[in-house]
């Protein structure tokens, strides 16, 4: 049996995990990266997706390595291949290993989440702070930070395994020693990544025919051919 031309289409910020899986694994897709400031716009994000899914051709399965953020994936189909789609909301419960672990964090308390490639690729919370302290001093950015994460209580960052974690830790808890907010440092997971990479698709995926799409219905996501 032919092996199965295969693309993963992967958010920019999850790159190192995703590198670092496809090591672990030895299944070696070519990857396509997608901009990972696009999460903020829901509508574009789809929209560049779609796009890129489009401009594939002669693939047999497409890995999308995204969590549904923001109802960006609504609609996402392929006339030619098959899709798989972690079944996540978003790309923290990926790097957590399952949405469950996202829920069990988040209902501890409020909680803001970094890894390495939040900080590099993402116009993150740490960077509105740097730049806010360079316009307005640093008194005033404390207000306006406390306003802005009014919500939180914590801020966490996600050992993945998958970069140096002592440089992003280091900038977290200062980070939240400045605003008075709880630090700390939760293990990840890649299990979501592995079993997508080796075709494990059991029911923490989405799998679309080609020609299927995903469509809301009263808050479930379901398959629906078209």
């Amino acid at each position: 049996m032919a092996e199965l031309r295969t693309v993963i289409l992967a958010c920019r910020t999850i790159r190192d995990e995703l590198q670092l899986a496809i090591k672990e694994t030895g299944v070696n897709h070519p990857v396509i990266y997608i901009e990972s400031g696009l999460h903020s716009k829901a509508e574009v994000l789809h929209q560049i997706i779609q796009e890129k899914i489009d401009m594939l051709e002669d693939i047999d399965v497409i890995l999308l390595v995204f969590g549904y953020c923001g109802n960006s994936l609504m609609g996402i189909k392929s006339s030619c291949s098959k899709i798989v789609i972690p079944r996540v909301d978003d790309c923290i419960a990926l790097l957590l290993g399952s949405s469950e672990a996202r829920r069990e964090k988040s209902r501890e308390m409020g909680t803001y989440f970094f890894t390495q490639g939040w900080l590099d690729y993402e116009k993150n919370i740490l960077w509105e702070y740097e730049r806010c302290i360079t316009l307005y001093g640093r008194q005033r950015t404390s207000r306006v930070m406390k306003a802005m994460l009014g919500k939180y209580n914590r801020l966490m960052v996600i050992d993945t395994g998958a970069y140096p974690l002592e440089s992003v830790s280091a900038k977290v808890q200062s980070f939240a020693k400045n605003l008075n907010m709880l630090h700390e440092i939760v293990p990840g997971s890649l299990q979501l990544f592995h079993k997508l990479l080796l075709g494990q698709w059991d029911d923490e995926f989405i799998v679309l025919e080609p020609g299927q799409e995903i469509k809301m219905n009263e808050s479930i996501y379901q398959v629906v051919q078209n």
